[in-house]
Parts: C-alpha cells; sequence; structure tokens
C-alpha cells in the first residue's frame, strides 16, 4: 500500500461519471475519485467499496490477497415483496426505480425524469404518453385540450390583454402555485420530504426535496413522559448534534426539536415546520448542501401513518405554515 501511494497523485482532469446509485469516493491513497465498488463486485486497496452504503473490501473471500469482493457490513435485511435484500444491496424493483437497502430501510431513486411541463404559446396542452418499449413517459404537445385532462387547471400564465406591453420575464406574468410538503418518509432517522412549486425565474413546476427527521432511531423518548401525561409533544435535543447523510456529517452543530411518543396508541407528526439550509462535510472533503426540515411543534393523534412504508406514502396530513429559512 505504501508503494502504491509513493507516487504523485496523476488525477484524470474530469471525475469519472458514475451509474445512477454508485457514489464517487477517493481511492485508497485519498488521491483520485473513483466509482465506488458495489456489493458483490471486486474490491481493492486503490478501488475501495462503497462506504456510505457501510460496504467493506473481504479480503478473505478470494486466493488473491490484494483482491476482494465488497460484503455488506452486519445489518438488517430488507423485505420488499417477499423479496429479501441483504444491507447494503442495491437492486432495481422496476425500470423507474433504483433501491438499496441499508439496515432495515429502503431507499430509493427515480430513474426516469420527474419534470413538469408548463403550458406554453408553442406548446398549450402537454400531456405525458408511455412510448412502447420505453419505461419512462415523454411529453407530446396538442393544439387542442384531451378530455381527460387536467393540465390545463395547472396554467400558469393570464391572458396579455395588452398585446403592446411585453413582461421582462415569465415570473412577471406567473401565478405562483405550491403544493404542501409531503410527510416524511421516514418515522425515524433521515427522511425525505417533497413538494411541486413553480416559484422560480421560469416560473416553471419543479419537484423540491427536503431532508427530514421526526425523531432518532432508537431514542427512550418514553422516559421523557411525566407523571399522569401519555404523551411527550415535542422534546428537544440538550446536546448539540451533527446530522449524517450518507457518511457524511453537518459541518454545524444543531439542538433540533423532535416529535415525542404516545403509550395510549396515538402517534405524534410534525404541526409546523421550518425549512433551513444545512451544510455538510464527507470524509473525501467534498461539501454540499441540503435543505432539511426543522420542527417547530407536533401534534399527537390517531391518524396514524402505516408503518414501513419505503416510497413516499400516499398518506397526507396538512400542516400549518413552512417557513423557508437559510442559515
Amino acid at each position: 500500500m505504501c508503494q502504491e501511494c509513493s507516487q504523485p497523485c496523476d488525477c484524470p482532469a474530469e471525475s469519472p461519471l458514475c451509474p445512477v446509485g454508485t457514489s464517487l469516493v477517493l481511492d485508497g491513497c485519498s488521491c483520485c475519485k473513483v466509482c465506488a465498488r458495489q456489493a458483490g463486485e471486486p474490491c481493492s486497496f486503490l478501488e475501495p467499496c462503497d462506504h456510505h452504503k457501510d460496504l467493506y473490501c473481504d479480503y478473505g473471500v478470494l486466493s488473491d490477497t490484494e483482491t476482494g469482493i465488497c460484503m455488506a457490513q452486519e445489518g438488517q435485511t430488507c423485505d420488499l415483496g417477499g423479496v429479501i435484500y441483504r444491507s447494503g444491496e442495491t437492486f432495481q424493483p422496476s425500470c423507474k426505480h433504483q433501491c438499496v437497502c441499508m439496515n432495515g430501510e429502503i431507499g430509493c431513486v427515480p430513474t426516469c425524469a420527474s419534470n413538469i411541463r408548463l403550458p406554453s404559446p408553442d406548446c398549450p396542452y402537454p400531456r405525458r404518453v408511455q412510448i412502447p418499449g420505453k419505461c419512462c413517459e415523454e411529453w407530446v404537445c396538442d393544439q387542442i385540450p384531451q378530455e381527460d385532462t387536467f393540465q390545463s387547471a395547472m396554467a400558469a400564465y393570464r391572458e396579455i390583454t395588452d398585446q403592446s406591453v411585453q413582461p421582462e420575464s415569465a415570473r412577471d406574468n406567473c401565478i405562483v402555485q405550491t403544493t404542501e410538503w409531503s410527510e416524511c418518509s421516514a418515522t425515524c432517522g433521515m427522511g425525505l420530504s417533497s413538494r411541486v412549486t413553480n416559484d422560480n425565474e421560469q416560473c416553471q413546476l419543479e419537484r423540491q426535496t427536503r431532508m427530514c427527521m421526526i425523531r432518532p432511531c432508537h431514542a427512550e423518548l418514553e422516559k421523557d413522559i411525566k407523571r399522569g401525561k401519555k404523551c411527550v409533544r415535542t422534546p428537544k435535543s440538550q446536546r448539540g448534534m451533527r446530522f449524517e447523510l450518507s457518511g457524511c456529517q453537518s459541518v454545524r452543530l444543531y439542538k433540533p426539536k423532535f416529535c415525542g411518543v404516545c403509550t395510549d396508541g396515538r402517534c405524534c407528526t410534525p404541526h409546523a415546520t421550518a425549512t433551513v439550509e444545512v451544510e455538510f462535510r464527507c470524509p473525501e472533503g467534498d461539501t454540499f448542501r441540503k435543505r432539511m426540515m426543522f420542527i417547530k411543534t407536533c401534534s399527537c393523534h390517531h391518524d396514524c401513518p402505516r408503518e414501513n412504508d419505503i416510497f413516499l406514502a400516499s398518506h397526507s396530513r396538512r400542516m400549518i405554515g413552512d417557513y423557508d429559512n437559510d442559515m
């Protein structure tokens, strides 16, 4: 290993383009960025396994001591429709999703574009159609509305009565439309929430996402319930903590509020939240910023979401005003 790292770094000008769901990591010399090896693939000192998925290089499987096989750390398996996946295993339940099992939880990313097209003068009635032989739907432009289309209800352009007045930008003539944030995809630990909005300069509908943590996993919140009470609604972290995401940690320390638990069958979910940008730093030295939900208040109720939802649930519980903040 020392001999392999004794030469100066000589890396390509551009980082390699990795497949969907594959991390870009530093090689064993912490020199060049490479596409991380996945579960079951051969690995070496210069071709490390994807540590973001808790994979490690097991050199005891092959007779070649310099080459190993990427194996998953001990963790809970995932059950999807009766099919069992190992922790760290990547799979595709359909052509539209790429998923990974992470210690009993399943996370998925779409392989198809989720953009929404707005009506425009050259495309007054856009709609998605399924092309035979292709997985992902594609946009087509109709000149007359379809009977069952709902796109006209999403039109974001007002009619311009005075043709001599030209708008400075698409936003000047835009009717802002924003949906509510969806429920967090995980009842404990880091999850994902999303919404659709056209509140941007192009007045184009886009899907926004934010990270969310309703409560830490394995937290003993029951001990915070006061005598005579059945719930603890919004406990707050007493010590500063760093959020973790795919092996990366938040640069700053936070003392977030969480939703508590009940002993009478009710569940506690966010009631009022704020959206804040959080900066993360990875072991490779890279930094990135992610929107994250911060809880202001929670409510305890019997309208509980289903357990073990792996995709964003259709279950929806309206929250009061969410606030976008920058830190």
